[in-house]
């Protein structure tokens, strides 16, 4: 099972066409931790990936109520509100946007991968057994812009950066 994990898009289309098109056949699931922005990037997303998506919001996703209409049309898209609780063949992943969250939520030693953004800095850790994953940003203003794949099985973190 391999899981593609993203944040911080803040409306970059052309770095989410080109993730989308890397992790289809690629990824199982997609996990967003968080800051579309505008809700056209949420659009952008769905009918570009076909596999379950999770949302949770981030601190920049003010319009909640046009980005849950668009989700409507989109069978795979999962809205979870600031915090998400999955599981996929015995592996429990959270999924978070803030930083201090995704930490303490690795601290308790509860979940086998916790993801979270909002720093745009991709990074992954073991913290006791949870593997702690930051994809970085999509949007690719403060530093590269990158996703990443975990294959759950192997606990394997590949940080790709996109050259949209």
């Amino acid at each position: 099972m391999k899981l593609a994990v993203c944040s911080d898009i803040h409306d970059n289309l052309a770095a989410v066409d080109q993730m989308v098109e890397e992790i289809s056949g690629a990824a199982n699931a997609l996990c967003f931790c968080g800051d579309f922005c505008a809700p056209f990037t949420l659009k952008s997303l769905a009918e570009g990936f076909d596999g379950p998506i999770h949302v949770v919001w981030g601190n920049n996703d003010g319009d909640q109520w046009l980005l849950t209409e668009i989700a409507h049309h989109f069978e795979q898209v999962n809205l979870h509100g600031v915090f998400a609780e999955l599981a996929w063949d015995n592996f429990r992943v959270a999924v978070v946007h803030y930083p201090k969250l995704g930490h303490a939520l690795a601290r308790s030693d509860y979940y086998d991968v916790v993801c979270y953004g909002h720093d745009h800095t991709a990074h992954h850790v073991k913290v006791g057994e949870t593997l702690l994953v930051n994809p970085g940003e999509l949007m690719g203003r403060f530093g590269r812009s990158t996703y990443a794949l975990v294959d759950l099985t192997t606990r394997e973190v590949t940080i790709t950066e996109v050259l949209a």
